[in-house]
């Protein structure tokens, strides 16, 4: 089959891989009909190479259709369409009974010290085999998979697979009271699902990023929006009695702009071998904490950051004496796609407040991957999200 596949530093690869086959009795073989790329693939294209393998098959954003099953996945059938979660988990142990799904006990990459295995990302969530391909091997088919009603495009329902249920745990998370304000870090795809799902709840939502067009794609649902400077935090207290909102969500992580000595560090790591880049990365900070410094200063006193960029380092510095000083709550994690996937589902199935059928702002064949990543971490082209055709 064809995939696409990690080839180095900011080099994407389509050709043929192995196909995929029953390896349990309770995987389930699915053939992609789109498949998203993700914020977070952008970390493997440029900064975790150290735990990626050439030929490794990206992706986990994924909808398709059952071709085979294992003798164990009794709830689906050949022809049922599905989307996939992009965690692996088994929906009986204790940590999915909890709605903790990322830290399931049956999958949970011990060897790395890490939660719940992932597809398409990495050795340190079980380099599982991802979906920007034309079929995908999904373990735990008995539990994982979600299946969906025939007839609508797939951008209706690919987003449960991950964009939705993250952004409905961030503004979860959030913590925001009755009326209250929060602010979104980064409109990229789920900056931006978050804003809409917080406007939906009636909320009152601001919204920073350096992207012009993604500035107005926010304005156009209501977003209040302000360009990302240094004075930026002044400007949401300015707008909110001088306090701060109530919330702050983060959705930029160690991609973020403005914080050159996190790139200097990045760019140092990335020229070492990679198995010391695996131990600095995971043992010092090497990411860019620039998102995450500005929520600690923007929040109001009392109020609640919740974390859902993606971070790689394991001993980055915080501003510990302000975070207690100014009484705040830290909450984050990966997204429990089956926890929210039930609350999430009655939106997708009436008139589309979320606008999920138009969140995609390119439809690409599979084989234009490599440019797609490209043009997708170059924020060219107005590219917000990427789905990708078999």
């Amino acid at each position: 089959m064809k995939a696409l596949t990690w080839q180095g530093k900011r080099e994407i690869g389509y050709g043929d891989v192995p196909d995929p086959r029953i390896e349990e009795p309770t995987d389930a073989i699915v053939k992609v009909t789109s498949s998203g790329i993700c914020g977070s693939d952008l970390h493997l294209y440029e900064v975790m190479g150290p735990f990626l393998d050439v030929g490794d098959v990206l992706g986990h954003e994924v909808i398709g259709v059952v071709e085979e099953t294992g003798s164990e996945v009794g709830r689906l059938r050949p022809g049922d369409r599905v989307v996939v979660p992009f965690q692996i988990a088994c929906g009986s142990c204790f940590m999915c009974t909890q709605g903790l799904q990322t830290q399931c006990e049956t999958t949970q990459v011990r060897e790395q010290g890490m939660g719940a295995a992932l597809f398409g990302y990495t050795k340190l969530y079980g380099q599982v085999p991802g979906g920007q391909a034309e079929y995908l091997r999904v373990p735990q088919a008995q539990y994982g998979p979600i299946k969906v009603p025939d007839g609508p495009p797939d951008d209706r329902f690919v987003y449960l697979s991950d964009v939705l249920p993250t952004a409905w745990q961030a503004v979860e998370y959030a913590g925001i009271p009755d009326g209250g304000t929060v602010a979104v870090l980064g409109l990229g795809p789920i900056g931006d699902m978050a804003c809409r799902i917080a406007l939906h709840r009636g909320y009152r939502v601001i919204g920073v990023d350096l992207v012009p067009e993604r500035l107005g794609r926010a304005r156009t649902y209501g977003v209040e929006t302000l360009e990302y400077g240094d004075d930026v935090a002044d400007q949401v207290r300015d707008r909110t009695d001088g306090r701060g909102p109530d919330a702050v969500i983060d959705a930029v992580g160690m991609e973020a702009h403005g914080s050159p000595a996190g790139r200097i560090a990045q760019q140092a790591a990335g020229l070492l071998p990679n198995a010391i880049q695996r131990s600095v990365m995971q043992k010092a900070g090497v990411d860019r904490m620039a998102a995450l410094l500005l929520a600690v200063d923007m929040v109001r006193r009392g109020g609640t950051i919740s974390l859902v960029g993606v971070y790689g380092g394991a001993a980055d510095p915080l501003p510990m004496l302000t975070i207690f000083d100014k009484q705040l709550q830290l909450r984050m994690g990966q997204a429990n796609v089956r926890r929210w996937s039930g609350q999430i589902m009655p939106l997708l199935t009436d008139e589309d407040p979320l606008h999920v059928d138009t969140f995609a702002t390119h439809h690409l064949p599979l084989a234009e991957g490599p440019k797609a990543y490209e043009t997708f971490q170059q924020k060219a082209d107005g590219a917000v999200k990427v789905l990708l055709h078999p």
